[in-house]
């Protein structure tokens, strides 16, 4: 890579971008290679500005340090076009007529939906669940569905824009329209990181499904 770094320290900054701040033992027992292999990995990123170090002392027991994404981090392991995005998103937040914004915001959903579409196919919510599923982890960004309740619950467990969503919480709203354009079925915001929450999650709405049994993705 023409940054410096390989595509296994790429994988920390996943690692990372979903845990928080980790250790080295940490990273280590997640990724099964030797703490070693891991400081080697964490001074590349160290070097180019990827992340950050904290130093813990604890009352007992030896210092350690701990180790969590900086801003440049977050874009790089989410490749996700930060600087573009941002700006689309502050002169979409311009538009003064609410009636033409949100129909903008829709518009985009639809956009997006529409690409999705040819990877996101199944004959029910099940399998349409798993394909979004994959879709998302190809791009590095993993969903967790939860078919414990009536319906299922999708948790996003790393923010598509983390930038915008700090400051804008409006984003969800389009990502919730997203989903529900995707998987043909209402959608609703039920928890998000804004509020404290450990991720975002959405939460089918529809009672069509409500009585079909899914597996665990």
């Amino acid at each position: 890579m023409s940054s410096g770094i390989m595509d296994s320290d790429v994988t920390i900054l996943d690692v990372l971008r979903k845990q928080g701040m980790l250790t080295v033992a940490e990273l280590s027992g997640l990724l099964s290679v030797t703490g070693t292999a891991v400081r080697q990995r964490l001074t590349r990123l160290l070097a180019e500005g990827y992340i950050d170090r904290k130093a813990v002392r604890p009352e007992r027991g030896r210092p350690f340090h701990q180790y969590s994404l900086t801003t440049k981090g977050r874009r790089r392991s989410g490749q996700n076009f930060a600087d573009l995005a941002i700006v689309l998103w502050d002169e979409i937040r311009l538009i003064e007529d609410v009636e033409v914004q949100q129909g903008l915001m829709q518009r985009i959903s639809r956009r997006l939906a529409d690409m999705y579409t040819d990877r996101v196919q199944g004959q029910d919510m099940s399998q349409r669940l798993a394909a979004l599923t994959e879709l998302f982890a190809d791009r590095r960004l993993p969903i967790h569905v939860d078919h414990s309740g009536e319906l299922p619950v999708l948790s996003i467990e790393a923010c598509p824009y983390p930038e915008i969503a700090e400051h804008d919480r409006s984003v969800c709203s389009m990502e919730k329209m997203l989903f529900s354009e995707v998987l043909g079925e209402s959608v609703k915001l039920a928890e998000c990181r804004l509020d404290g929450a450990c991720s975002c999650t959405f939460q089918v709405t529809s009672t069509e499904i409500a009585d079909t049994q899914l597996p665990i993705v």
